[in-house]
C-alpha cells in the first residue's frame, strides 16, 4: 500500500475531490484509509458512561486508497514510486521527484 498513516494526502474523486487531509489510519488489507475531516458520516449515538448526552456524532469514514494522491513536503500532489537509496527502499513522488520517507 503507497499510503502511509501520517502522510498529507488530497483526494482525486468522489464528494471531496480537491480536498487535503493528513491519513489517520490505513487498513492494507481492505485498501482504505482515513483522512482527517474527509468523507464525514453522521453517526446516531446511543448514551453511554463515555458519552451521556448520546445525540448524533459526526465522524470520518474511510475511502479507498485510490482515490488519494500523496502530497509530498512542497505540496505536489503525484503518484508514488519507489527506488532504493544507500541500501533502503524508499518512497517517492513521480511527479517531483522528491522522496516523501524520511
Amino acid at each position: 500500500m503507497f499510503v502511509k498513516k501520517g502522510d498529507k494526502v488530497k483526494v482525486i474523486t468522489g464528494k471531496d475531490k480537491g480536498k487535503e487531509g493528513v491519513v489517520l489510519s490505513a487498513s492494507p488489507k481492505t485498501n482504505k484509509v482515513i483522512v482527517e475531516s474527509i468523507n464525514i458520516m453522521k453517526k446516531h449515538q446511543k448514551p453511554n458512561n463515555a458519552n451521556p448526552q448520546g445525540g448524533i456524532i459526526e465522524m470520518e469514514a474511510a475511502i479507498d486508497a485510490s482515490n488519494v494522491m500523496v502530497m509530498d513536503a512542497n505540496g505536489v500532489a503525484g503518484r508514488v514510486g519507489y527506488k532504493v537509496v544507500d541500501g533502503k527502499k524508499v518512497r517517492f513522488n513521480k511527479k517531483s521527484g522528491e522522496i516523501l520517507d524520511k
